[in-house]
């Protein structure tokens, strides 16, 4: 059972870089490439993005009421997500340095990129730079907290977990007595040598 397990992860690995293949088709298709990390958009791609701007005024204007009403409320969110930032940040950097677990790189997740669009206005770049630090920091804490439950409780649950984390299905079994004491020495011993060329979470500085 384990190996079939085994099996389906790595299955899901490859289609994962086959997904990100497609990524970079896309970006291809639409003249956006990386270099070293940093998007590049050619002055002649930029100027055709501008035509199909609107003007931060005219998405005002053609806004709907329930939007504008709510843009409060969610950029209130910004403190909590600034305290998880701060909070897991300082956590890992006190616990993962005693438990002998490498750190989560903080930058890959906090990726801001898309304010280069030219055919997004002002407002629209905000409103993705808002959202793009706030899904980096879920996945920054998700990650953290995924490390942590690997070391204190690599068990999978009885019942169906929706949305698990991408270490869960790499759990001990539950109800696994026999295993437990061996496996969760093991699971520690993993995370001790994460394969950080695997993921995108290298060791934080």
């Amino acid at each position: 059972m384990y190996t079939d397990i085994r099996t389906l992860l790595e299955n899901m690995r490859s289609l994962q870089e086959q997904l990100e293949d497609a990524f970079d088709e896309a970006r291809e298709k639409f003249r956006c490439s990386l270099e070293n990390g940093r998007i590049r958009i050619t002055d002649e791609v930029r100027d055709f993005q501008h035509k199909y701007r609107k003007s931060s005024l005219q998405y005002l204007i053609h806004a709907d009421l329930a939007s504008v009403l709510s843009a409060p409320l969610i950029y209130s969110m910004i403190v909590p997500l600034l305290l998880i930032d701060a909070s897991f940040t300082l956590y890992q950097h006190i616990c993962f340095r005693a438990y002998g677990i490498p750190r989560v790189g903080r930058l890959a997740y906090m990726v801001n990129d898309r304010h280069k669009l030219g055919y997004l206005n002002t407002i629209e770049k905000t409103n993705c730079t808002y959202c793009g630090y706030a899904n980096g920091v879920i996945a920054y804490a998700r990650e953290i907290l995924s490390r942590t439950e690997q070391y204190w409780c690599p068990i999978q649950h009885a019942h169906h977990l929706l949305g698990a984390h991408e270490r869960y299905p790499e759990f001990l079994p539950y109800g696994d007595a026999k295993g437990y004491q061996q496996g969760l020495r093991s699971k520690r011993g993993e995370l001790h040598v994460i394969d950080v060329s695997r993921s995108r979470t290298g060791d934080a500085d």
